[in-house]
């Protein structure tokens, strides 16, 4: 008695085939391209200030992307009589002075609080957290009063409430860095023969300059954009007195805007903060991941 024995079939080499990926070289043109529109798409705003401060006055009607004749004019009357040159000093004044103000504060408030479990400590980092609940537009009338029956000036009452307001996030973005930072580090230190101070001196603030630049350059951003209460204070002063954001609104009129010198003037206050975020962009994104891996 015979057998026969039939061959098996074949194995299906598509069936077992892991599925192709793309090249690595394919996926980064894709990541590199899609990156590049989203930039684009982010700085249109920017493009179309340029191009409508470049246009003259007789083409603000015309639709067109781009002006027939590009004028600098309004770049170069805006320090001819309009007093915008000491509107930038004054904004400058202001931010720094609450910059400075901050730091001095918030330094020694999130060195203590993130090496020190006192009574207490949870409150009070929720009371300043609390803070930042309430919207200026809310406490406006009770500053406007205050400060006006202290007779103080414009400038020096907004470094005063520009501090206020950005002082809780001082507080918490330090306090994550501070406590990220062992102890260890400043007990080595003092074994070697410095003091507390001299540790938190030479050892802790060099490593926690990360959080420093970016509760720095996120307080002078903020008291260099803030409008409403630069507005409220300021106002009926010259306006070389007057902060560069109130400074501005004298191009819009009640019946007419002057768009040339609108974009220019905002052109110009947009240059002061990519300035200095271009020079600490790097420590800025360090600051903000600071607590964020133990």
């Amino acid at each position: 008695m015979s057998t026969t024995t039939q061959a098996a079939p074949p194995l299906s080499t598509t069936a077992t085939r892991p599925p192709r990926r793309p090249r690595p070289q394919l996926r980064r043109w894709i990541i590199a391209g899609t990156a590049y529109i989203v930039a684009i798409i982010f700085l249109l705003p920017y493009l179309e200030m340029i191009v409508m401060a470049g246009r003259p006055n007789n083409e603000l009607g015309l639709a067109t992307i781009l002006p027939k004749h590009f004028t600098f004019s309004n770049f170069t009357t805006l320090w001819s009589g309009s007093g915008l040159g000491g509107s930038i000093g004054t904004s400058l004044e202001i931010a720094a002075g609450g910059t400075a103000i901050v730091l001095l504060v918030a330094l020694p408030a999130a060195y203590y609080t993130a090496r020190h479990r006192f009574r207490g400590r949870t409150a009070f980092l929720l009371l300043v957290l609390a803070t930042q609940m309430f919207q200026p537009a809310a406490m406006l009338v009770g500053l406007q009063r205050e400060f006006t029956d202290f007779g103080w000036p414009s400038t020096l009452s907004l470094v005063i409430i520009n501090a206020g307001f950005n002082m809780a996030f001082a507080v918490w973005i330090l306090n994550a860095f501070f406590s990220s930072i062992p102890v260890e580090l400043e007990e080595a230190a003092m074994v070697d023969g410095l003091g507390k101070v001299g540790a938190l001196l030479r050892i802790t603030l060099p490593l926690a300059a990360p959080g420093i630049v970016t509760a720095l350059i996120f307080t002078f951003i903020s008291a260099w954009n803030e409008f409403l209460v630069a507005l409220t204070l300021s106002l009926g002063e010259q306006t070389s007195q007057q902060p560069l954001t109130v400074a501005i609104n004298q191009y819009i009129g009640e019946y007419s805007v002057d768009w040339g010198h609108l974009f220019a003037a905002g052109l110009v206050a947009t240059i002061p903060v990519i300035i200095l975020f271009a020079f600490i962009e790097r420590r800025v994104v360090g600051g903000l991941t600071a607590g964020a891996v133990k």
